[in-house]
């Protein structure tokens, strides 16, 4: 069953957990959150971003995911992730999608405003939410890119939210996007989450929040990938902020990390083997083990309403 993100964060804001936005590419990602979702009893955010929608065109990802929760009793959303282009916006709200988000955060302050407004008037008419993002989270992922980390201010974040009718907000408060966020040991603004919750009133989002989990890196290494000193946000970082307002956790590269560890590992291990199903298979049962564990860390199992 498809509902906003604002309807799932919302609940987990209320009861104090978060909702994983896991970021889905094809028929096997799809699938594996799907399943884990429904194994965990826990809701989750189905999220496309613009270069998996170029990837697995926009049609054809709507319709799998639609597919893989309607006969569900789990409560799942429908969601773009980092939305730039409007013409993708306008078309994920024609598609179904129960939520966009809406990220202008390159721009100006007034601008952002200006800019989001617009999208939440949009979708407000369709019945889908809006989640806009107001500071900048560095990294590289997909079409984001941004060398700079400006963490996000309380009282902008408070006139933000009042003029734009946005219903979650993404903020900054030091996590970065892709697999190399930190040089050692991530630290999080907790002082500062704790500051722009209690200015504004609507659910809170942490994007680049992937844990780079050094087992996953060992066994992507063991089995030939070429990876640097990639450093995710630790575990106790992402549990103080949900403790501290944080409804909805982004998950990406760990899910892609995930996946080429399994798809390697089959290649090396039987070499002799061609057939897409059994080296793709293990792989879509990897991410659904990583999607579960999330889900546990998160305190969303046996959330689902």
């Amino acid at each position: 069953m498809l509902v906003t993100n604002r309807k799932l964060q919302e609940d987990a804001q209320k009861r104090r957990y978060a909702v994983g936005a896991f970021n889905v590419y094809d028929m096997e990602s799809v699938q594996a959150v799907a399943k884990a979702a429904e194994l965990e009893r826990s809701p989750a955010i189905i999220a496309t971003t613009e270069g998996a929608i170029e990837y697995a065109g926009h049609e054809f990802i709507a319709e799998l995911i639609e597919l893989a929760t309607k006969r569900s009793k789990i409560t799942y959303s429908m969601h773009l992730d980092h939305g730039k282009d409007m013409n993708i916006i306008r078309n994920c709200i024609r598609l179904g999608y129960t939520s966009v988000m809406i990220d202008a955060s390159h721009y100006e302050f007034k601008k952002n405003i200006q800019i989001t407004k617009s999208v939440v008037s949009l979708a407000h008419r369709k019945g889908a939410s809006v989640e806009a993002e107001l500071g900048t989270i560095g990294g590289v992922e997909d079409s984001v890119s941004s060398k700079k980390i400006l963490l996000t201010d309380p009282r902008d974040a408070k006139e933000f939210v009042e003029k734009t009718g946005c219903d979650t907000l993404a903020v900054a408060i030091g996590t970065s996007h892709g697999a190399y966020k930190f040089a050692s040991r991530s630290k999080l603004a907790i002082d500062r989450l704790k500051e722009i919750r209690k200015a504004v009133d609507v659910p809170l989002v942490l994007h680049g929040a992937s844990g780079i989990p050094s087992w996953v890196v060992r066994k992507a290494k063991l089995f030939g990938a070429v990876l640097g000193k990639a450093k995710g946000v630790s575990e106790s970082d992402i549990k103080a902020a949900i403790a501290n307002g944080i409804s909805k956790v982004n998950i990406d590269s760990d899910l892609r990390l995930t996946f080429d560890a399994a798809v390697r590992e089959v290649l090396k291990k039987h070499p002799e083997e061609f057939d897409p199903r059994h080296i793709l298979g293990p792989a879509k049962d990897a991410v659904t083990d990583m999607v579960r564990y999330k889900m546990k860390l998160f305190g969303s199992s046996g959330k689902a309403r």
